[in-house]
């Protein structure tokens, strides 16, 4: 069988058999695909590397049933997220979302380079000793594109009932609005609503979108730490309703994050 390469970043890996194990790789061109990786878990392999959050470069072999790693080479390895929970609770969220957002074996447009993004912030913030809310900012600013690019978008512009623009009335602290998770975002403060955001709230939720975190002319990140743990809830009951479940490293990270000033 000829062989391919394919380049992606490893987001999990588990024991296949007595010395193998079975990866899962977010390609660009395939989207998920599972591997199997002869010989990995023996300590001199060649193919030891094949571990999450290692940003890799495959051989591949076989075309059909559960194609084989012949050589692999590492691009870049984010294991030292680990040094901090916050960061490797960011990095694993965001993971488990590509999970359950990437097909198997069908391309998703944009979503390896975003989260590749991602993964290099939180490198630098690790690097540099970077403060736990910067690690919660990334998770969330992740999660709002991750769930964009793959279908799930947080509908950001409009109200869900009425159709009116969502602007925020910045200063006007009686208004809400609520996330009604099987519509979207409705003017109001609505009885029964997973979330409700007050306007600055709903202003910073809004910029997300953009490439970069929001941060105010001093650098400084923009939003407490309360408020982007609020706005890491509202990413979860999103994913709860249009996916399922909530990453379950959402819960580590807010754990982590919740002491955080």
């Amino acid at each position: 069988m000829p062989e391919v390469p394919i380049e992606g970043l490893a987001l999990s890996s588990k024991p296949l058999g007595e010395h193998d194990r079975l990866l899962t790789l977010l390609s660009e061109e395939h989207g998920l695909i599972r591997l199997a990786v002869p010989g990995a878990r023996r300590p001199k392999s060649s193919l030891a590397a094949a571990v999450p959050l290692a940003h890799l470069q495959l051989l591949v072999g076989g075309q059909r049933g559960l194609r084989r790693v012949r050589q692999l080479r590492v691009l870049r390895n984010y294991s030292g997220l680990a040094q901090q929970l916050e960061s490797l609770a960011s990095a694993q969220a965001l993971a488990e979302l590509c999970l359950a957002l990437v097909p198997a074996d069908a391309p998703t447009a944009g979503i390896l380079n975003a989260v590749l993004v991602q993964m290099g912030r939180l490198e630098s913030l690790v690097r540099e000793r970077g403060c736990q809310i910067e690690a919660l900012a990334s998770a969330v600013q992740g999660s709002v594109h991750l769930l964009a690019l793959g279908g799930y978008g947080l509908p950001l512009s409009c109200c869900a009932r009425s159709g009116e623009p969502l602007q925020p009335p910045l200063g006007q602290w009686d208004w809400r609005c609520s996330l009604i998770c099987s519509e979207g975002l409705v003017i109001g403060a609505v009885p029964g609503a997973r979330v409700m955001l007050n306007p600055s709230e709903l202003a910073l939720l809004q910029r997300l979108v953009r490439p970069a975190l929001p941060r105010r002319r001093d650098g400084e990140l923009m939003g407490p730490p309360a408020v982007w743990l609020h706005l890491l809830d509202l990413v979860g009951c999103w994913c709860e309703e249009h996916l399922g479940r909530r990453p379950r490293s959402f819960r580590l990270l807010t754990g982590a994050c919740s002491g955080a000033s």
